[in-house]
């Protein structure tokens, strides 16, 4: 799908998603990855939702979104509160929802100029 929304200053928007891709300005990643309206992961580990770990959320804490979009790829999972207690610790709001749906939630939180990170497995 492409996103057309291209409002804000951000350094990285996601402009599309399809299966197994996803644009970020002129980058098509692969891969699991974070990215934040000033910020881009572009590798993050978890490579699905049953590689998940907390340390890949603390990875995430220590970049201080207000709110972190999980994106869990083509199907809506959600993870166990233990796994994101690095998250919950440092204040941080957590939104779970489908990679796709992920991607334009971003770019709308980012066109607002919230501190909004999207974590993302591939769909």
């Amino acid at each position: 799908m492409k996103i057309s929304l291209d409002t804000g200053t951000a350094t990285y928007r996601i402009l599309s998603y399809a299966q197994g891709q996803v644009a970020i300005n002129e980058l098509l990643l692969t891969r699991s990855f974070v990215v934040m309206p000033e910020t881009l992961l572009s590798d993050w580990p978890p490579q699905d939702f049953a590689a998940l770990a907390t340390e890949h959320f603390a990875i995430i804490a220590a970049l201080r979104p207000e709110i972190v979009l999980l994106g869990t790829g083509a199907v809506l999972r959600f993870p166990s509160p233990a796994l994101l207690a690095p998250l919950y610790d440092a204040g941080i709001g957590v939104e779970v929802m489908d990679t796709g749906a992920a991607c334009r939630t971003y770019d709308i939180l980012m066109a607002e100029g919230r501190a909004v990170a999207a974590a993302l497995l591939m769909i």
